[in-house]
C-alpha cells in the first residue's frame, strides 16, 4: 500500500515539473498532476525504454520527457477546445 502511494507521489512531482517546464498549468490541480506523471512515465517508458535513475518504479528522465509530451498535448488540445 506504501508503494502504491509513493508511486502517486512520485507521479505528481513529475507532473508538476513537466508543468513547470513548459509554463503551463494542467487541469484538475493535484489529481492533474498525478495523472499525467504516471500517463508520462508510461509514455516516456514505451518511447525511451528504462534509464537514468528510479524512484518508486519510475525511472525519472524518461517519465519527465513523456509527462512534457502529455502536458505539451493536452495543453494544445484545451487550447482548441477554448476556441
Amino acid at each position: 500500500m506504501m508503494s502504491f502511494i509513493f508511486y502517486l507521489i512520485v507521479g505528481g512531482i513529475i507532473g508538476w515539473i513537466a508543468g513547470l517546464i513548459l509554463g503551463k498549468d494542467i487541469p484538475g490541480g493535484i489529481i492533474g498532476n498525478i495523472i499525467a506523471g504516471i500517463i508520462g512515465a508510461w509514455l516516456g517508458g514505451l518511447l525511451l525504454g528504462d534509464f537514468g535513475p528510479t524512484i518508486a518504479g519510475i525511472a525519472l528522465i524518461p517519465a519527465l520527457i513523456g509527462a512534457v509530451i502529455v502536458v505539451f498535448i493536452v495543453s494544445l488540445i484545451l487550447r482548441s477546445i477554448r476556441k
